[in-house]
């Protein structure tokens, strides 16, 4: 009995320290299993070795109670109480009575250790003790003889070890496949005192077990507390499986508080989980061309200021918005007269791509040279003029060919002019590619107004 006690307090102290070390840890996923109680019911087939020299089947019958510690991993350690109830029997036609049979009582506990296979199939091991019961009899259910005269206790330590297999039925619902065996502390089971090795029995056991979550889930979302990173939300609200809300977008708003549920991965949102649009012009700015249009501006499916007669300058500055397409305007949108004399006056001189430039090349049509006459004149007249040529380009095809041809239609317009006499050293080249849209790039009538090249003085 001494022995049966320091085994209980060894349990005790392991528990205990098990559960303060887990108290401390903090788990980010647990083991399915982890802090549950598992019922089990087995029957096995008994197989015994005594000093009887020929084996004889028989059974027993198990119930066993396990609580399972919490583990962050696919291993998991538990502690295990059990009862059983059977008999081991041999037979020898050498040994008088010829056939015994002992009836055996277990109660006992010990530590299991279980491996989690795609949270389906768990093998474990399992290794402990047992304060054992016994009673060697005859096979008329007679007291052998040295039982009958009190020879020996008829209660003992044994030893017991099983291995196997959890396969999990349904939810919490397993079947149990295992082989065990139990070890006696002494040599008594066959009723031959002290003879030779001790008596032991080797059992296949088979049987079901149900584990029953006892972890608190103070939300009440289905994730339990150990595993809950949100453990405040609300109540009826879906969560993953750490127990937060769902944001199906991954914009940092949950569903439930998400007006805008569908944005783009990586775009900036507000509270409302909505995409950001700086200039409040109706379309965000991950999509906005123009993020920095004036308030109230009507603007197209871009973000960009409406150009209605696609003259390079917006609806809301376009002092004349009806200008026939292709006529050259100023910085008001209205055209200029070609008869007006280019001085130091000039503002903006546009060259537009639908008159002054085929689509995907660089050089000038004839248009372009009526455009660029006065300018010539202007500046042999006043040799301090100086000017920034900058090429733009539509938006088909890649940003690096867009920037070369940008560049070749500046240089050609220059080009141009250093044929008529004036020094190239009076302007700048400034390749824009396609950036700053006059209109959309999705009509081809857009896509004509964006290849340009824009004339501005340079104030060297």
């Amino acid at each position: 009995m001494k022995k049966m006690t320091t085994y209980i307090v060894f349990i005790f102290l392991f528990t205990s320290l098990s559960l303060a070390q887990e108290e401390r840890a903090t788990p980010i996923k647990l083991n399915p299993y982890s802090s549950t109680v598992v019922l089990g019911v087995d029957a096995a087939v008994t197989f015994g070795r005594t000093d009887y020299s020929n084996i004889r089947l028989d059974y027993l019958g198990r119930a066993s109670l396990e609580y399972l510690f919490p583990s962050t991993s696919n291993g998991i350690f538990g502690i295990t109480g059990f009862v059983s109830g059977g008999y081991v029997g041999g037979q020898s036609d050498q040994r008088i009575p010829s056939v015994f049979r002992t009836s055996l009582f277990n109660i006992g506990a010990g530590f299991t250790y279980a491996l989690s296979i795609k949270d389906v199939v768990y093998p474990y091991i399992f290794a402990g003790a047992s304060y054992l019961f016994f009673d060697p009899r005859d096979e008329n259910n007679k007291r052998l003889p040295n039982n009958a005269a009190n020879a020996y206790k008829r209660e003992e330590i044994a030893y017991v070890g099983e291995a196997g297999l959890h396969f999990l039925i349904s939810d919490g619902l397993s079947l149990n496949l295992g082989v065990g065996g139990e070890v006696s502390s002494h040599d008594n089971w066959d009723d031959i005192v002290a003879h030779g090795d001790n008596d032991y029995l080797l059992d296949i056991f088979a049987g079901m077990s149900y584990a029953f979550d006892i972890r608190k889930d103070s939300d009440g979302d289905g994730v339990p507390d150990d595993v809950d990173q949100c453990p405040n939300t609300p109540s009826g609200i879906a969560v993953d499986e750490f127990g937060c809300p769902i944001d199906s977008d991954h914009d940092g708003v949950p569903d439930y508080r998400d007006a805008c549920p569908n944005t783009p991965a990586g775009v900036k949102v507000n509270n409302a989980g909505c995409p950001i649009d700086s200039d409040h012009d109706g379309v965000p700015d991950y999509l906005d061309k123009c993020p920095n249009t004036p308030a109230s501006v009507r603007v197209d499916s871009a973000g960009c200021p409406l150009d209605s007669d696609h003259d390079g300058v917006p609806d809301y500055l376009d002092k004349c918005p009806n200008t026939p397409a292709g006529v050259q305007v100023d910085k008001d949108g209205c055209p200029i007269k070609k008869e007006v004399k280019v001085e130091t006056k000039i503002q903006r001189l546009v060259l537009n791509g639908n008159t002054n430039f085929e689509s995907g090349k660089a050089s000038l049509l004839s248009n372009a040279y009526e455009l660029l006459a006065p300018l010539v004149k202007s500046m042999k007249e006043d040799t301090t003029l100086r000017f920034k040529v900058a090429g733009y380009t539509d938006a088909i095809g890649s940003d690096r060919y867009n920037m070369d041809l940008s560049r070749e239609r500046a240089q050609a317009v220059v080009d141009y002019l250093v044929s008529q006499g004036i020094d190239a050293n009076r302007f700048e080249v400034v390749p824009m590619g396609k950036q700053n849209p006059v209109a959309t790039n999705k009509t081809p009538e857009g896509r004509a107004m964006n290849r340009r090249v824009e004339i501005t003085p340079n104030g060297k």
